[in-house]
């Protein structure tokens, strides 16, 4: 009797210290549930281009979770899952000699171009919401949807456009300090 009342009160303690971590989210536990890799090229290249370092972290994790080796159905490749085609124009613009598709696999290079690229939409929509939209679902639909007066018009894109904005939050108070803020 007195084992099974120790394993009982050992198991409250548990699940209270769970349910405590899940409703306070301290930045130790946000650490360990949203990585930051390679720190020093989400630092430096969204500095480069004007861009918050929290929102290129989140924008990373959300496409590729940090897994560089990361490639989708239609093509994207990296940690910022860009396509061959967007990188390969980003590389003529941005003075490169020769592109590889092999390049996007490295990560100061994906990182590199997925900030150049992210600072471009900045300049042509002005607001992180459309930047976000445009670099989730494309900028001929983003473009459409202005021309028509009209928001964001897929719900997955809506729904990434969130879940980014969420993560930037989490990436500047767990991370803040790794990122250069603090």
């Amino acid at each position: 009797m007195r084992r099974l009342l120790w394993v009982v009160v050992l198991a409250a303690v548990v699940a209270g210290a769970f349910l405590y971590v899940n409703a306070t989210n301290p930045p130790w536990y946000e650490r360990v549930r949203y990585p930051l890799r390679y720190a020093e090229y989400v630092r430096v290249h969204p500095r480069e281009h004007g861009l918050d370092p929290p929102l290129l972290a989140a924008v990373i994790y959300q496409e590729s979770k940090f897994r560089t080796q990361a490639k989708s159905s239609s093509g994207a490749i990296g940690l910022m899952q860009l396509t061959p085609s967007t990188a390969n124009g980003i590389a003529i613009r941005t003075g490169g000699s020769e592109f590889h598709t092999a390049d996007l696999y490295d990560p100061d290079i994906n990182i590199r171009y997925g900030a150049w690229y992210l600072q471009n939409l900045f300049r042509k929509y002005g607001r992180e919401e459309l930047v976000l939209a445009a670099y989730n679902a494309g900028q001929g639909n983003v473009d459409r949807w202005r021309e028509r007066g009209e928001s964001i018009q897929f719900s997955e894109t809506r729904a990434y456009v969130a879940r980014v904005e969420h993560l930037k939050s989490i990436y500047r108070d767990a991370w803040g300090k790794d990122l250069g803020y603090r």
